[in-house]
């Protein structure tokens, strides 16, 4: 069996029998809102489970996929803002799930992991469409930098927008209105993030699930409408959230 070696949180060499001791100090590589959703395609479980709670205590909405097939069913239902694709995967290659999300109409941010070192497997990498590339063993702060690094360039959205007395940085990740902050939580700021790309159009409960959490959330929770709730009250008045009866949200 392979064994994978990578770095987390420092200079902590980590191989699959010592993730449970050490996997707490990724959690620590950054804190503040990340709010976008990725898939960890990676064929150890163990690794592609811990890699995946240190996104998530990052801030990041995770889905897992734990061989190419896979990753490409959910290509296929979910619009994620970046992959982290592990090149050496069984069955379907990294290569042909790399190929893939790049001929999409909108593609995935592709961000590639794997033990080949040398530029000419960098460059190889990079020629079939994916945007980065991250050698192991790495630095866990550096891959969720990458990862931000790629969300910030798939979007087209100035950094700062602004909508009567609402102020949004997006960049900074802070809400303003009538000067005053207002205090927001990851997920509040994912829905409000949300409807804001959508530039007035209508965005469904569904669409925000997909958004803003990942594909552990039970399917029959009413987070979304609780979450949107509590959105309103803290925007305060007048009220910049529409409901539309049947079809979803609207700012």
């Amino acid at each position: 069996m392979r064994t994978k070696e990578y770095v987390l949180g420092g200079d902590i060499a980590l191989t699959a029998d010592r993730y449970p001791d050490v996997i707490a100090a990724a959690g620590q590589s950054g804190r503040e809102a990340g709010d976008m959703r990725l898939l960890v395609v990676e064929d150890e479980p163990v690794l592609a489970r811990h890699v995946a709670d240190g996104l998530r205590d990052a801030g990041f909405a995770v889905d897992v996929a734990l061989d190419g097939a896979a990753a490409l069913q959910k290509i296929d239902v979910v619009d994620y803002a970046v992959v982290i694709l592990d090149r050496d995967l069984p069955g379907v290659h990294g290569d042909d799930v790399c190929r893939a999300l790049a001929a999409r109409e909108a593609p995935s941010r592709v961000l590639m992991l794997t033990a080949a070192a040398a530029v000419a497997d960098r460059v190889e990498g990079l020629g079939l469409g994916a945007d980065d590339y991250l050698p192991k063993p790495f630095a866990f702060p550096e891959l969720v930098a990458r990862v931000r690094a790629l969300g910030r360039r798939r979007s087209s959205v100035p950094p700062s927008v602004v909508r009567g007395d609402l102020v949004i940085d997006l960049a900074r990740r802070t809400v303003t209105r009538a000067g005053q902050p207002v205090l927001l939580t990851r997920k509040e700021f994912g829905v409000l993030e949300a409807l804001l790309l959508a530039d007035g159009a209508v965005v469904s409960s569904e669409e925000l699930v997909d958004r803003v959490w990942d594909e552990n959330l039970d399917p029959f929770s009413n987070i979304v409408a609780v979450t949107v709730g509590r959105l309103r009250r803290k925007l305060g008045t007048p009220p910049i959230i529409d409901t539309v009866v049947g079809a979803g949200y609207r700012l």
